[in-house]
Protein backbone atom coordinates (compact mmCIF):
# COMPACT_ATOMS: atom_id res chain seq x y z
CA UNK A 1 0.00 0.00 0.00
CA UNK A 2 1.26 3.49 -1.37
CA UNK A 3 0.16 7.28 0.16
CA UNK A 4 0.25 10.08 -2.15
CA UNK A 5 1.49 13.60 -0.79
CA UNK A 6 2.03 16.50 -3.79
CA UNK A 7 1.97 13.86 -6.87
CA UNK A 8 4.95 11.55 -4.85
CA UNK A 9 4.21 8.80 -3.88
CA UNK A 10 6.34 7.04 -0.80
CA UNK A 11 6.20 3.25 0.00
CA UNK A 12 4.54 2.14 3.40
CA UNK A 13 7.45 0.46 5.49
CA UNK A 14 6.73 -3.47 6.09
CA UNK A 15 6.40 -4.87 9.18
CA UNK A 16 10.01 -5.84 10.94
CA UNK A 17 10.63 -9.36 11.07
CA UNK A 18 9.89 -11.55 14.66
CA UNK A 19 12.95 -11.15 16.50
CA UNK A 20 12.71 -15.41 17.07
CA UNK A 21 12.98 -14.96 13.10
CA UNK A 22 15.75 -12.73 12.53
CA UNK A 23 17.48 -14.37 15.37
CA UNK A 24 17.55 -17.54 13.49
CA UNK A 25 17.67 -15.83 10.46
CA UNK A 26 21.31 -14.55 11.89
CA UNK A 27 22.35 -17.37 13.32
CA UNK A 28 21.51 -19.37 10.00
CA UNK A 29 23.56 -16.89 8.11
CA UNK A 30 26.63 -17.49 10.24
CA UNK A 31 26.57 -21.26 10.29
CA UNK A 32 26.39 -21.45 6.85
CA UNK A 33 29.39 -19.11 6.52
CA UNK A 34 31.18 -21.28 9.24
CA UNK A 35 31.33 -23.93 7.12
CA UNK A 36 32.88 -21.75 4.53
CA UNK A 37 35.84 -21.47 7.40
CA UNK A 38 34.73 -17.98 8.39
CA UNK A 39 36.48 -17.46 11.84
CA UNK A 40 34.06 -14.08 12.53
CA UNK A 41 30.97 -15.78 12.01
CA UNK A 42 31.79 -18.67 14.07
CA UNK A 43 32.70 -16.01 16.62
CA UNK A 44 29.07 -15.13 16.22
CA UNK A 45 27.49 -18.75 16.58
CA UNK A 46 29.21 -19.38 20.10
CA UNK A 47 27.72 -16.48 20.96
CA UNK A 48 25.09 -17.06 20.21
CA UNK A 49 24.36 -20.53 21.44
CA UNK A 50 26.94 -21.32 23.89
CA UNK A 51 24.59 -20.37 26.86
CA UNK A 52 22.14 -23.13 25.73
CA UNK A 53 24.66 -25.50 24.43
CA UNK A 54 26.28 -25.51 27.96
CA UNK A 55 22.88 -25.73 29.58
CA UNK A 56 22.13 -28.98 27.61
CA UNK A 57 25.61 -30.36 28.27
CA UNK A 58 25.32 -29.81 32.18
CA UNK A 59 22.01 -31.33 32.51
CA UNK A 60 23.32 -34.28 30.77
CA UNK A 61 27.11 -34.75 32.16
CA UNK A 62 25.99 -33.18 36.01
CA UNK A 63 28.83 -32.02 36.34
CA UNK A 64 30.14 -28.27 35.86
CA UNK A 65 33.89 -29.08 34.85
CA UNK A 66 32.38 -31.83 32.39
CA UNK A 67 29.96 -29.60 30.41
CA UNK A 68 32.25 -27.00 30.29
CA UNK A 69 34.77 -29.50 28.65
CA UNK A 70 32.15 -31.47 26.22
CA UNK A 71 31.29 -27.84 25.50
CA UNK A 72 34.64 -27.15 23.73
CA UNK A 73 34.41 -30.62 22.33
CA UNK A 74 31.25 -29.53 20.44
CA UNK A 75 32.35 -26.26 19.21
CA UNK A 76 35.25 -28.55 18.02
CA UNK A 77 32.86 -30.62 15.77
CA UNK A 78 30.28 -28.08 14.41
CA UNK A 79 33.69 -26.44 13.02
CA UNK A 80 34.46 -29.14 11.21
CA UNK A 81 31.01 -30.52 10.66
CA UNK A 82 29.45 -26.84 9.74
CA UNK A 83 30.35 -27.32 6.01
CA UNK A 84 27.58 -30.43 5.75
CA UNK A 85 24.83 -28.40 7.47
CA UNK A 86 21.70 -28.14 5.39
CA UNK A 87 19.41 -25.33 6.17
CA UNK A 88 16.79 -26.76 4.42
CA UNK A 89 16.69 -29.84 6.75
CA UNK A 90 16.94 -28.72 10.17
CA UNK A 91 16.74 -25.12 12.03
CA UNK A 92 20.34 -24.33 13.19
CA UNK A 93 19.73 -24.63 16.32
CA UNK A 94 17.86 -27.79 16.12
CA UNK A 95 21.47 -28.99 14.41
CA UNK A 96 23.38 -27.59 17.13
CA UNK A 97 22.11 -28.91 20.02
CA UNK A 98 21.91 -32.13 18.38
CA UNK A 99 25.24 -31.97 18.10
CA UNK A 100 26.02 -30.94 21.98
CA UNK A 101 23.20 -33.34 23.11
CA UNK A 102 24.85 -36.44 21.29
CA UNK A 103 28.43 -35.59 22.80
CA UNK A 104 27.10 -34.93 26.21
CA UNK A 105 25.53 -38.12 26.03
CA UNK A 106 28.97 -39.84 24.79
CA UNK A 107 30.64 -38.50 27.77
CA UNK A 108 28.26 -39.94 30.14
CA UNK A 109 28.46 -43.43 28.38
CA UNK A 110 32.13 -43.23 28.84
CA UNK A 111 32.37 -41.53 32.45
CA UNK A 112 29.40 -43.46 34.88
CA UNK A 113 29.18 -46.79 34.79
CA UNK A 114 25.55 -48.90 35.08
CA UNK A 115 24.94 -52.46 35.18
CA UNK A 116 21.74 -52.79 33.15
CA UNK A 117 19.54 -56.12 34.10
CA UNK A 118 19.55 -58.59 31.36
CA UNK A 119 16.12 -58.48 29.31
CA UNK A 120 13.84 -61.88 28.75
CA UNK A 121 11.71 -62.67 26.03
CA UNK A 122 8.15 -64.00 26.11
CA UNK A 123 9.95 -67.75 26.26
CA UNK A 124 11.92 -66.99 29.40
CA UNK A 125 15.02 -66.78 27.20
CA UNK A 126 17.58 -64.32 28.15
CA UNK A 127 17.86 -61.42 25.27
CA UNK A 128 21.05 -60.60 23.04
CA UNK A 129 22.32 -57.33 25.07
CA UNK A 130 21.66 -54.30 22.56
CA UNK A 131 23.47 -50.83 22.90
CA UNK A 132 21.37 -48.57 24.68
CA UNK A 133 20.57 -45.77 21.92
CA UNK A 134 19.40 -42.48 23.11
CA UNK A 135 15.68 -41.81 21.84
CA UNK A 136 16.25 -40.49 18.28
CA UNK A 137 16.71 -36.26 18.89
CA UNK A 138 16.30 -35.70 15.30
CA UNK A 139 12.63 -37.44 15.46
CA UNK A 140 12.26 -33.97 17.69
CA UNK A 141 12.15 -30.41 17.42
CA UNK A 142 13.64 -28.82 20.10
CA UNK A 143 14.90 -25.81 19.28
CA UNK A 144 13.76 -22.50 21.23
CA UNK A 145 11.51 -21.19 18.36
CA UNK A 146 9.81 -24.37 18.48
CA UNK A 147 9.13 -24.80 22.39
CA UNK A 148 5.22 -23.50 22.05
CA UNK A 149 4.36 -26.37 19.24
CA UNK A 150 6.49 -28.84 21.16
CA UNK A 151 4.59 -27.97 24.47
CA UNK A 152 1.44 -28.11 23.02
CA UNK A 153 1.91 -31.03 21.05
CA UNK A 154 3.39 -32.83 24.00
CA UNK A 155 0.00 -32.34 25.91
CA UNK A 156 -1.77 -34.54 23.11
CA UNK A 157 0.79 -37.64 24.45
CA UNK A 158 -0.47 -40.31 26.74
CA UNK A 159 0.80 -39.40 30.47
CA UNK A 160 3.65 -42.14 30.10
CA UNK A 161 5.13 -41.29 27.01
CA UNK A 162 4.86 -37.57 27.74
CA UNK A 163 6.85 -37.69 30.87
CA UNK A 164 9.30 -40.24 29.34
CA UNK A 165 9.82 -37.75 25.93
CA UNK A 166 9.91 -35.03 28.66
CA UNK A 167 12.84 -36.83 30.80
CA UNK A 168 14.59 -37.89 27.56
CA UNK A 169 15.38 -35.10 25.86
CA UNK A 170 15.04 -32.21 28.73
CA UNK A 171 16.44 -34.30 31.31
CA UNK A 172 18.94 -36.42 29.35
CA UNK A 173 17.89 -39.57 30.37
CA UNK A 174 19.06 -42.88 28.44
CA UNK A 175 16.40 -45.42 27.95
CA UNK A 176 18.11 -47.61 30.66
CA UNK A 177 17.54 -44.70 32.67
CA UNK A 178 13.79 -44.30 31.81
CA UNK A 179 13.08 -48.15 32.40
CA UNK A 180 14.96 -48.05 35.52
CA UNK A 181 12.73 -45.63 37.00
CA UNK A 182 9.66 -46.41 35.78
CA UNK A 183 10.52 -50.13 36.66
CA UNK A 184 9.71 -51.45 33.13
CA UNK A 185 11.84 -54.31 31.32
CA UNK A 186 14.07 -51.64 28.61
CA UNK A 187 12.03 -52.82 24.95
CA UNK A 188 8.86 -51.77 26.88
CA UNK A 189 10.62 -48.47 27.22
CA UNK A 190 11.73 -47.90 24.03
CA UNK A 191 8.74 -48.96 22.06
CA UNK A 192 7.03 -46.39 24.52
CA UNK A 193 9.26 -43.63 23.67
CA UNK A 194 9.35 -44.22 20.14
CA UNK A 195 5.16 -44.41 19.62
CA UNK A 196 5.04 -41.17 21.57
CA UNK A 197 8.11 -39.67 19.20
CA UNK A 198 5.69 -41.08 16.55
CA UNK A 199 3.23 -39.42 17.48
CA UNK A 200 4.97 -36.04 18.49
CA UNK A 201 6.53 -35.81 14.92
CA UNK A 202 2.89 -36.27 12.99
CA UNK A 203 1.62 -33.74 15.62
CA UNK A 204 4.81 -31.19 14.79
CA UNK A 205 4.20 -32.02 11.23
CA UNK A 206 0.84 -31.15 11.22
CA UNK A 207 1.03 -27.93 12.74
CA UNK A 208 3.52 -26.42 10.85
Amino acid sequence: MATESDGFTAPVASSPAPPDQSRRAALQRALIATGLQDTSAFRQVYEMTSAKLFGICLRICGERQAAEDVLQEVYLLVWRRAPGYEAGRASPITWLATIARNRAIDWRRANVRVVAEPEWDAEGTRTPEQADDAPPVDMILIAEEDARQLHECLEVLDDKPRLAIRAAFLGGLTYSDLARREGVPLATMKSTVRRGLLQLRKCLTDVA
